[in-house]
């Protein structure tokens, strides 16, 4: 199974539905959590995808945290890919189709995460998927297209940063999302 292929096939048609004025960022938004449960697993990872815009920031200065700290602030238009039975009015085989590219992939005991793991396990896996889709969303033209020379923002709640920095420049590869980097990496200067 392609399963990079299917995520971009669920992505694109939302992304194309999208009809904000003032979008400067998209999140592509991958989290594990106790709480979600699939079959027997549990702290099983979601993915979905919103837009940010400049009114729901209140137009926050560039380097801001209201600006980039995502979770936090002015998502719009989440939709649920895969969603771990969380969200029943969005669930559909998202979820089914993950765990059968895991068991392509011979991944066991998905969401364990021992003493020192820095995610659960296929969270990584999970993650590395949705940042090689919105390069491909990159790549091809679809988000200038669509609102301009915008970044992608691949994150979580927790923020880890070293990952989202990682994810994201790979998600970007033309530089769409050096603004949001230069802010993570300065700390926010303009609070």
């Amino acid at each position: 199974m392609d399963f990079e292929a299917y995520l971009y096939d669920r992505v694109l048609p939302v992304i194309q539905s999208w009809n904000a004025e003032d979008v400067y960022a998209l999140s592509f938004f991958v989290y594990s959590n106790e709480a979600y449960k699939y079959d027997e697993y549990t702290n099983v990872s979601l993915f979905s995808i919103a837009y940010c815009t400049e009114e729901g920031c209140n137009h926050a200065p560039p380097l801001s945290e209201e600006r980039w700290n995502l979770p936090c602030t002015n998502l719009q238009q989440e939709t649920f890919i895969i969603d771990p039975g969380n969200h029943p009015e969005n669930h559909d085989d998202g979820i089914k189709t993950l765990f059968k590219w895991y068991k392509e992939l011979g991944l066991k005991n998905i969401g364990y995460e021992g003493p020192g793991d820095a995610y659960p396990v296929g969270y990584y896996e999970l993650i590395r998927a949705v940042s090689n889709v919105a390069q491909r969303l990159q790549t091809e033209g679809v988000i200038k297209e669509k609102f301009g020379p915008i970044p992608i923002i691949v994150h979580d709640l927790e923020i880890l940063w070293y990952l989202i920095e990682e994810m994201t420049e790979h998600a970007n590869p033309g530089g769409e999302a050096e603004l949001f980097l230069r802010a993570v990496r300065e700390e926010f200067p303009e609070e």
